[in-house]
Formats: structure tokens, C-alpha cells, sequence
């Protein structure tokens, strides 16, 4: 029998991140899928990042994880989206070619010298006194390992739907469904239930005059995602907008009936943030158009993923209702989009280490959780993989604060507030998104990516650098002064008023609209831009960043206020029935977590704090007593 210290099943997203997060800890580690050539496979949409999603793959590199450096070896098509909002919501977002970021994400994990690969299907998972012992395969194989991961995304009894059929048993088309390991899950006393996404077809761009659709590109310069590789950039290409209009929405609302979806075929809900096209047609009747985005899936295809439209109609109905897309009249469709129902596990049966309550030393991360989203996937995958490998060391979790990173808002949400659909992060969920910038990412989390060895050696050192440079650029703000000839063209250019006399650059920094870049340039500074982004944004929201802080700090008084795993919720009479019942079914960690339970007021946790205080002096009395 094998034997590895941390087991990872599943191969998207969240276990590359958990496979190279245990490995780089220094434990054996395996990745286990059913098929090592669709390791990393973009089996949706073919882009990285976006609202908030950006902000956690810069987290994600920051703590080393691979999903930024694979995204930078594939990218045709960079935008950062929300220039004209704050900071707080600037979110960087790539187009990849597909088949480069498998390539890249396999190429990078085998750089991991203690991770180890292995094709084949897990059917059950082996306990021993409630402990995870090992895995074993539908070949036979039986794998011993101190801690697992289940990653397995849409996989748990995923099946197919196109049209009223009865479906087809499939993970994602093309490959077969994970049906004996949600059983074994189940057989633990997990409770499963059932959700529900789905993707558009797509077409051959060479059907298509993409003369008549309004053409995006991406922003020009050299934007990474990933703050320790610079990889070569690769040619870029644009993408088109076109409209879903009348004609298309009689095409669904004609054939509503024969969806899988309206047709009676699915059960699970799916996601509200990335609806079909018939929730579009029958939520939001009054919309005169709904708009798509026909995106290239590669450097080497012309096929072009028609985004916005995804649906779970029959193909006959999808190609009457592709034509009738204004400028897709001749369109041929390569393969046409599906809904999937698959298992999730409702995530309040986890802690926030991801690692289950009822189970020691199992964990789960990815879409088995109730997101939705490739980089909600990495962020959850990269946090599990490390727990899981500091578990089999006997170490404590690291759990990322609310403030601390997006990650951890993420994870916070789903283990405190549950699912009820298909889990989206937004900056909107965050209470604190002006400290959680996607520019500051590696100032937040490389401190802990050094303490828990996920990064080491020369990237350390090259981004202990980089930090240090920003410091620079700040410091150097605050004591250079620029001359009026110099500085009123950029002042003016912002439409704002000049000055009479020299004046610190910090100072003029602070207007709106005004670069500091620019400024410090004007004074013969030679630096890139990028290295005065941080800096520009601490001046300009200087009183802002203060407050959040201050509010930041007054959460952690919060967490650190821990609750212990016995307290008996249900005698605490003090606090409502209703928080008795949630906080008894869901024990949270700390008060704070107590706090974001739903329906949880701020006088149950006043009142907690005190029957908290009495039970503890109780404890110690009868303790005391023998």
C-alpha cells in the first residue's frame, strides 16, 4: 500500500491549489483524478478573475499558489475592470488561451518535487476511530495517507442535461461522474444535496462576420497577475459584443418546455449571479436585451465561447435561437451548451480550516462546497491543501481573517452563513474591500506565505524586494517637492487648480485623478508605474484606509474571543430561541464568527459574552472541586 502524508482527489482548480500547497510544505503529497490530462482544465468560460475573483488570484500568488502564474503563461487578453471606480473595486481579469493554461498549471505542479500523481477513480474513503486513513480506487488501488482532500467540482453524481432526456451521467461532458464517492460521503453521515450550473455553446468564429459585433481589446502595457514570474507575452486578441435581443427571447420563451431547467428534469437550484438564458427570459421579462460576449478560446481555434448564453435547451432550439443573435444568422455551433446537476455539501458541516466536523483530517474545497467560480475553487483549494498538510504535522490551522484577505471573507461566509444557491464572491461581501485591494495582495499575505514555507528561497527575497520599493516610492513622496512649471500641466490636465509655489508631491498625489507616478516622474524619478500604485492609493485614501483599520482592529478583539466546542447553547437563555437552535446545530469558533451567524443579533452576542464568562467560572469551580 502507498503511503503519502496528504491525498488530494480531484484535479481542477481547487486541487491543483490544494496538491501544490501541500507539497510545497514539505509533505508527501498525491493528486489523485480520473484522468491526468485534464488536470487544470477550463471547463467553463476560458478567463481568470473579475469582480473580486481577481483580488483572490493575487491572493492565491501571494501565498504561492500556481492559478497567477498559469493565467500569465496563457493570457491573450488582459482588462483590469472598474478603472473608473475606487480602488476598492478594481478588478484584473484575463482571457486564456484554454489549452495553454492546462499545460502551464500541469507544467508547474510538477515542479513540486514531494507531489506525486496518479490516474484513477476514488470510490471510498477509509476511517479509522472518525480519522481519514486513506482512499481507495475503482482499479483497486488502495492508498494509505494522514489526511484527504476532496475536490471533486461538479463530479458528485454529476449528470448532464440538454432537453427533457433524462439526462447523462457526466462530471463535465466528456468525462464520467464521481457516483461511489458521494455515496461514501454520504454513508459518514454528511449530509449531500443538489445544485445545478450550466455553459453556452460555443461557435466556429470562421461562420461568423465579426465586422458587425462592437470589438473589445484589452488594455495595453504588461499587467501580470503574478507577483513572482514574468513570463513572455503572448499575442492578443480582442472580443466582440452582441446582444440577445426579441427574436431570441421568443426562440426560449417558445421552447421554456423543453428546457431541462423549466421542463421538470432539474431539481437543484443554480446560481443567480450567472443565470441560463431562460432565467434571464422568464426573471427579467421587462429587459429589452441581454448582453453576450463571443470570447476566444485559444491562440490555435477560431471557436469563440458565446458568453451569456448559457442554457439547457435542446440543440435543435439552441441553434433557431444562436441565429437569431443578431450577427450569428450563419453560426455553427461546435458543441452546444448543458446544464449539470451535481452534489454539494452544504459547507456548515465544516470548520474554517475547511476540514469537516464530523471527520478528522478530511477536507473539502472547490465547487463541492456550493461555489461557483474558478478562483473561489483556488482560494478555498490552496487554504484545505495547507491545512490538511499542517494537520498531518499536528499544527495548528491557519485561518484567514475577514480583513485579512478576500480568501477569507470567502471561507468565513460559507461555513458561518451557509449556501442557499451557488456561492459567488462579490467586493460587496466584504466589509472591509478597501484594506482587501488586489494591488496590496502581496503585502497582506507574504508574511504568512513565508511562516508556513508555501514560498521560499529566491521569491522571497525578490518580493521582500518589491514591497520594499513601494515603501520607497512613499517615503520618497513625502519628501520631494515638485515646482509649479512641472506640476501645474499634470494638476491642470486632472481639471484641477495649480500652484504658486513648490509643493511635497504626497500633497498633489492626494487629488483626484492626479498620478503619482506622473508627479514623481515630473521630478526626474525614473521608476515604472506599477511600483507606485500601492503608494498612490494609500495617499489618496489615506483617511479612509484609517477608519477601516480602526474598524478591522475592533474585529479581531471579536476573534480572538474564542468559544469553546462544548458550550452547552441550547441552557443559554438569555439568548433567543433562534440563536440557541443555530449556534447549538453549528458551533462557530469565535465570537466574531457567533456575530455573522444569520439571525444572530447584537444583543445575543452581548448576552453570549456573559453566559460564556458564567459557564467558563462554573467549569472552573467543578474543576477545582475534583
Amino acid at each position: 500500500m502507498d503511503q503519502y502524508d496528504v491525498i488530494v482527489i480531484g484535479g481542477g482548480h481547487a486541487g491543483a491549489e490544494a496538491a501544490r500547497a501541500a507539497a510545497a510544505t514539505g509533505v508527501r503529497t498525491l493528486l489523485l483524478t480520473q484522468n491526468l490530462e485534464t488536470i487544470g482544465q477550463m471547463s467553463c468560460n476560458p478567463a481568470i478573475g473579475g469582480i473580486a475573483k481577481g483580488t483572490v488570484v493575487r491572493e492565491v500568488d501571494a501565498l504561492g499558489g500556481i492559478m497567477g502564474r498559469a493565467t500569465d503563461r496563457a493570457m491573450i487578453q488582459f482588462r483590469m475592470l472598474n478603472r473608473s471606480k475606487g480602488p476598492a473595486v478594481w478588478s484584473p481579469r484575463a482571457q486564456c488561451d484554454r489549452g495553454l493554461y492546462r499545460r502551464a498549471v500541469r507544467h508547474l505542479l510538477e515542479r513540486e518535487a514531494r507531489l506525486s500523481f496518479a490516474q484513477g477513480t476514488a470510490v471510498e474513503l477509509l476511517l479509522d476511530a472518525g480519522a481519514i486513513v486513506g482512499a481507495r480506487t475503482r482499479e483497486g488501488h488502495t492508498f494509505a495517507a494522514r489526511a484527504i482532500v476532496v475536490t471533486a467540482g461538479t463530479f458528485l453524481r454529476g449528470r448532464i442535461h440538454l432537453g427533457l432526456d433524462s439526462g447523462v451521467g457526466a462530471g463535465r461532458a466528456g468525462d464520467p461522474p464521481s457516483v461511489e464517492l458521494s455515496q461514501a460521503i454520504a454513508k459518514y453521515g454528511l449530509t449531500i444535496e443538489r445544485f445545478k450550473t450550466g455553459t453556452p455553446p460555443r461557435i466556429d468564429g470562421r461562420s461568423v462576420d465579426l465586422s458587425r459585433f462592437p470589438r473589445q481589446d484589452g488594455d495595453p502595457g504588461g499587467y501580470r497577475f503574478s507577483h513572482h514570474e514574468r513570463s513572455a507575452p503572448l499575442p492578443q486578441l480582442p472580443c466582440y459584443l452582441a446582444w440577445a435581443e426579441g427574436a431570441v427571447k421568443e426562440v426560449v420563451a417558445a421552447s421554456l418546455g423543453e428546457s431541462a431547467l423549466y421542463g421538470g428534469e432539474i431539481s437543484g437550484r443554480g446560481p443567480r449571479y450567472c443565470p441560463s438564458i431562460e432565467d434571464k427570459i422568464v426573471k427579467f421579462r421587462d429587459a429589452e436585451r441581454h448582453q453576450l460576449f463571443l470570447e476566444p478560446e485559444g491562440l490555435e481555434t477560431t471557436e469563440l465561447y458565446v458568453n451569456g448564453l448559457s442554457t439547457s435547451l435542446p440543440l435543435t432550439v439552441q441553434e433557431r435561437m444562436v441565429h437569431a443573435v443578431p450577427g450569428l444568422e450563419s453560426a455553427r455551433i461546435t458543441r452546444p451548451g448543458y446544464a449539470i446537476e451535481y452534489d454539494y455539501l452544504p459547507p456548515t458541516q465544516l470548520h474554517h480550516s475547511l476540514e469537516s466536523r464530523a471527520i478528522r483530517r478530511l477536507y473539502f474545497a472547490g465547487q463541492v462546497n456550493g461555489t461557483t467560480g474558478y478562483e473561489e475553487a483556488a482560494g478555498q483549494g490552496l487554504m484545505a491543501g495547507l491545512n490538511a498538510a499542517r494537520a498531518t504535522r499536528a499544527l495548528e490551522p491557519i485561518v484567514l481573517r475577514r480583513d485579512q484577505a478576500m480568501i477569507g471573507v470567502l471561507i468565513d461566509d460559507l461555513v458561518t452563513r451557509g449556501v442557499d444557491e451557488p456561492y459567488r464572491l462579490f467586493t460587496s461581501r466584504a466589509e472591509y474591500r478597501l484594506l482587501l485591494r488586489q494591488d496590496n495582495a502581496l503585502r497582506r499575505l507574504l508574511p504568512l506565505a513565508e511562516t508556513t514555507g508555501l514560498l521560499g528561497g529566491e521569491e522571497l527575497i525578490a518580493a521582500g524586494a518589491r514591497l520594499r520599493s513601494e515603501e520607497a516610492v512613499l517615503n520618497l513622496a513625502g519628501t520631494v517637492s515638485i515646482a509649479p512649471i512641472a506640476a501645474n500641466p499634470i494638476l491642470e490636465a486632472a481639471a484641477g487648480r495649480g500652484v504658486a509655489h513648490p509643493t511635497r508631491v504626497r500633497e498633489l498625489a492626494r487629488r483626484s485623478g492626479v498620478s503619482l507616478a506622473t508627479l514623481l516622474q515630473a521630478t526626474g524619478w525614473s521608476g515604472p508605474d506599477e511600483s507606485a500604485e500601492w503608494a498612490d492609493i494609500e495617499l489618496k485614501y489615506e483617511g479612509y484606509l484609517e477608519r477601516e483599520r480602526a474598524a478591522a482592529g475592533r474585529l479581531e478583539t471579536l476573534e480572538d474571543f474564542h468559544l469553546d466546542p462544548q458550550l452547552p447553547y441550547t441552557t443559554f437563555h438569555t439568548l433567543s430561541m433562534e440563536a440557541r437552535q443555530k449556534l447549538a446545530a453549528n458551533p462557530p469558533g469565535t465570537l466574531g464568527a457567533a456575530g455573522r451567524v444569520p439571525g444572530i443579533s447584537p444583543a445575543d452576542i452581548q448576552n453570549l459574552v456573559i453566559e460564556v464568562t458564567k459557564w467558563r467560572r462554573n467549569l472552573e469551580h467543578c474543576l477545582a472541586q475534583g
